[in-house]
């Protein structure tokens, strides 16, 4: 029996194409090109998506480090403070204090010293 196939290959390169609409030359219309681009797309965003965990953890601990230095503590003597204190907070939240409620922010500097000086 004959096969045809025209209307499965199309459909199959429109997905691609599809896909492709953004990029840039070749790569948006040419079907080949578009295929390869959009697994090679598919790898940079899986990889995008555990690059942004790193960076904003990075960027808290930028500012709580910039918070406790002005409270006269370095970040990780903070760390190691709350720590002795069994206080239970994690860096995001540390952060977004540091922005948005100092006073409270300032509390939790308090609590990390009395524990390191105990």
């Amino acid at each position: 029996m004959r096969v045809k196939r025209a209307v499965h290959a199309r459909k199959k390169r429109k997905k691609y194409l599809k896909a492709a609409k953004g990029y840039r030359g070749a790569l948006s219309r040419r079907y080949v090109l578009a295929k390869q681009q959009f697994f090679r797309s598919g790898k940079y965003a899986y990889a995008g998506r555990k690059q942004k965990k790193r960076d904003f953890r990075r960027l808290w601990i930028t500012r709580i480090n910039a918070a406790a230095r002005n409270e006269g503590l370095k970040y990780n003597e903070l760390i190691h403070g709350l720590k002795l204190a069994g206080v239970n907070i994690n860096r995001k939240m540390l952060s977004e204090l540091a922005v948005n409620d100092y006073e409270a922010f300032k509390e939790y500097v308090t609590i990390a010293k009395e524990a390191i000086s105990r």
